[in-house]
């Protein structure tokens, strides 16, 4: 049974820095693509970043690009996404989700509560 539990949301004032994790098992972490995504009130969920099983081929939304930088620790089964200079725009629930054999994002984290504001 796949499982990804996310860490690390919280309060922070615009400007702040949080550093989320995902830690992954259940599956061949070091075989599998990872992402993140984030879900807004109100709003459809949306692509943040992803990266490959090798730790290349990343990729941002143009929304945090120069600004969040995303990891993973193949040894640990863990993904990171460190998000600095926030903004109140990137109040959402952040999702971690790994790609199935078939290449789409099949597995799905808990979501974690980022919130920024003063």
């Amino acid at each position: 049974q796949v499982q990804l539990v996310e860490s690390g949301g919280g309060l922070v004032q615009p400007g702040g820095s949080l550093r989320l994790s995902c830690e992954a098992s259940g599956l061949t972490f070091g075989s599998a693509g990872m992402g993140w995504f984030r879900q807004a009130p109100g709003k459809e969920r949306e692509f943040v970043s992803d990266i490959n099983s090798f730790g290349g081929n990343i990729h941002y939304a143009d929304s945090v690009k120069g600004r969040f930088t995303i990891a993973r620790d193949n040894a640990k089964n863990t993904v990171y996404l460190q998000m600095n200079s926030l903004k109140p725009e990137d109040t959402a629930v952040y999702y971690c989700a790994a790609r199935s054999r078939q290449g789409r994002f099949y597995y799905w984290g808990q979501g974690t509560q980022v919130t920024v504001s003063s």
